[in-house]
């Protein structure tokens, strides 16, 4: 019996001393604070509950239900089979960004310079990269939420600190309202960047031609770079080919870097493959950044990217436009049948951005709704900083899902807010 009490009593002191020295490797650890302290966001926390679970309706992520097209997959098996697998230009083979350019002429009626095009890998990467080109230690950016939360949290991770401007809801006029005395207000001395998503990743908020005009000359006027996320460009509901983009307004040497993917209008999330456009005299930079971060992108991916700007593609974007446009209007009639919800309807992208009468812990309210309901939204919380207690209100859905799907996933929503 002394033998097992004792044997105990070692175990334990074993385990104190093992936490004190983990406690002293922290604080003596050379990792950066910001990176120790890191934390998944809100959207990514809930999707840990039962990602994958075949009886969930998963409505959280950004993505649409459907499979990449045949045309795509063939074309990147055709460059395997081709032996289209080794390095190749950093930037982005020559075809591609040859087709990107011929993409922003015909969506965006705009000659782009080859020179501006780089396709590092995934568009998330497009965006690391465009923080590294402005963004030391110390500095800030300033972001417009809701806003998606992989970029403030990049932009931490690369030392910045992140300032928020917040839309204002209208809802009067039923419409989103950027007030743009507060937002060149939140800039001060240390801001290298404006961050904006255009259309808005939650909200479906655009920006307008002259609110990206006042933007571009104020950052002018103050040495600050505007990276803007623009890969719901073609996703919108008012009949034209894309949103307004700040490369029709902005000079080939404007501290201006444009974000796009392949990921929303042509079902590649899991393709990792998107594109920046950028100051034309960086065109050398871009090399070497692209080169050390991702040795450039996966080279089969690239043709099959290459086929998703074909005019079979341009055919594929309408498709899945009109089923986004669809899934708009389920969600519709959702919230008309409903007394605690409301949104200000999204003129662009694919999301419905709803506010819940009562709701104060969105993400409570989105662990419990994958355990009882079966259905995965994204949290407010999880577009705004901490303090915005109004965006705690708000879940996301992706309504760019089959409409049976879609319908389904809806109707357990309003059950569990019924119950609320």
């Amino acid at each position: 019996m002394t033998g097992v009490i004792g044997s105990r009593l070692d175990a334990r002191k074993v385990l104190t001393e093992t936490r004190t020295m983990n406690q002293i490797l922290r604080q003596k650890s050379p990792i950066r604070p910001g990176i120790r302290n890191i934390e998944p966001n809100g959207i990514g926390k809930v999707a840990m509950l039962a990602l994958g679970e075949p009886d969930l309706l998963p409505l959280w992520f950004g993505e649409t239900d459907l499979k990449t097209p045949e045309f795509i997959c063939d074309a990147a098996k055709r460059a395997l089979d081709e032996g289209r697998t080794f390095y190749t230009h950093a930037r982005g083979i020559t075809p591609l960004r040859e087709a990107i350019r011929e993409f922003h002429r015909r969506t965006l009626a705009c000659e782009i310079a080859l020179d501006r095009i780089t396709v590092p890998g995934a568009a998330m990467l497009a965006v690391v990269i465009a923080l590294q080109s402005v963004v030391e230690t110390g500095d800030n950016i300033v972001a417009i939420s809701p806003v998606w939360p992989n970029i403030f949290q990049a932009a931490q991770i690369v030392g910045a600190d992140v300032k928020f401007c917040r839309l204002q809801e209208d809802w009067a006029a039923s419409c989103w309202r950027l007030n743009l005395e507060a937002l060149f207000a939140t800039c001060d001395g240390r801001t290298k960047a404006i961050f904006i998503a255009s259309p808005g990743n939650p909200t479906g908020w655009i920006l307008s031609r002259d609110e990206q005009r006042a933007i571009l000359e104020f950052c002018r006027s103050r040495g600050i770079a505007i990276i803007s996320d623009e890969v719901y460009g073609t996703l919108v509901y008012d009949g034209t080919p894309h949103a307004p983009s700040f490369l029709q307004v902005a000079e080939p040497d404007d501290a201006v870097f444009v974000v796009n993917s392949f990921s929303k209008p042509w079902a590649m999330t899991g393709w990792r493959i998107g594109w920046l456009v950028h100051p034309e005299f960086l065109a050398d930079q871009m090399n070497v950044l692209a080169m050390a971060n991702n040795t450039g992108a996966t080279t089969f991916a690239q043709w099959g990217a290459l086929a998703a700007l074909s005019p079979e593609g341009d055919e594929f974007r309408s498709f899945l436009l009109e089923r986004c446009r669809n899934g708009f209007d389920i969600t519709r009639r959702f919230i008309e049948a409903q007394n605690r919800i409301r949104w200000i309807p999204p003129e662009g992208a694919f999301y419905g951005f709803l506010q819940v009468d009562g709701l104060t812990d969105s993400f409570g309210f989105a662990c419990d709704l994958v355990h009882k309901g079966r259905v995965g939204v994204a949290p407010g919380s999880a577009f705004a900083p901490p303090e915005d207690f109004a965006t705690d209100a708000y879940i996301r859905v992706c309504f760019a899902q089959d409409p049976k799907l879609l319908q389904t996933g809806l109707d357990r929503l309003g059950s569990a807010i019924a119950a609320l």
